[in-house]
């Protein structure tokens, strides 16, 4: 299961691809993750990828035939032959866990590969919209590239894959999952200046405290994110 990310800067990427979660489904199989420099499908000797925008105006626009080159090229190498080509945008669709499960659904039963275009500068040519299946946002504010919402992006569906997580329980009571916020943990030590463990916690019986678990994460999201009821 694939997913391939078009950047005009590939080294952004280097710490994100070796570490943690995502760094161990590469390494077990689990997850395929290509990034590609932009500048391969650029113009003349300096690989120009942009340019200056009709009309006038401050910052450089990227080009629509650079970047519709790359995509087409991208996803002839596509060995499912099934692609999904997401430009990550703040006008586009809100991310949210709900979209990361959809994503990872295609990846898995539809054999899909994901291609995930980053663009940066002042913007994007609009006619590039016509080369992209859907558009995504990870939230209302404006980031220098879209490299950063394409690691979030990223590490959000490679960890829904089967087996990335190890047990399949993992994320599914994770916040967010069912419209709710997580309950609380603890650990060790029980008691850390006069602040204990809860006693359900410690008193070894599985449904009270599954009970306690769940009305803890009724009662946040109720405080903390009423939007979500």
């Amino acid at each position: 299961m694939k997913i391939t990310i078009l950047t005009l800067f590939p080294d952004m990427f280097s710490g994100f691809l070796t570490e943690s979660i995502i760094g161990r489904a590469i390494k077990d199989g689990k997850a395929e993750i290509e990034i590609i420099n932009l500048r391969n499908w650029g113009l003349g000797k300096h690989q120009q990828v942009d340019d200056t925008p009709y009309g006038g105006g401050a910052g450089m626009v990227l080009r629509v035939d650079v970047i519709a080159e790359a995509i087409r090229d991208t996803k002839l190498k596509v060995k499912s032959k099934k692609t999904k080509v997401i430009l990550l945008t703040p006008q586009g669709q809100r991310f949210s866990q709900e979209k990361a499960k959809l994503l990872a659904d295609e990846m898995v039963n539809g054999q899909c590969e994901l291609i995930l275009v980053c663009g940066h500068y002042e913007g994007f040519d609009e006619r590039i919209r016509d080369y992209v299946d859907e558009e995504i946002s990870i939230g209302d504010y404006v980031l220098t590239g879209g490299e950063l919402a394409a690691g979030v992006i990223t590490d959000a569906v490679v960890r829904l894959l089967p087996g990335v997580l190890g047990k399949e329980e993992s994320h599914q009571k994770e916040t967010f999952e069912n419209n709710l916020l997580e309950h609380a943990h603890y650990t060790k030590p029980e008691d850390f200046e006069g602040k204990k463990v809860p006693e359900v916690l410690l008193s070894g019986h599985h449904a009270n405290i599954e009970k306690w678990r769940r009305e803890q994460s009724v009662n946040r999201t109720k405080k903390r994110r009423p939007d979500l009821g």
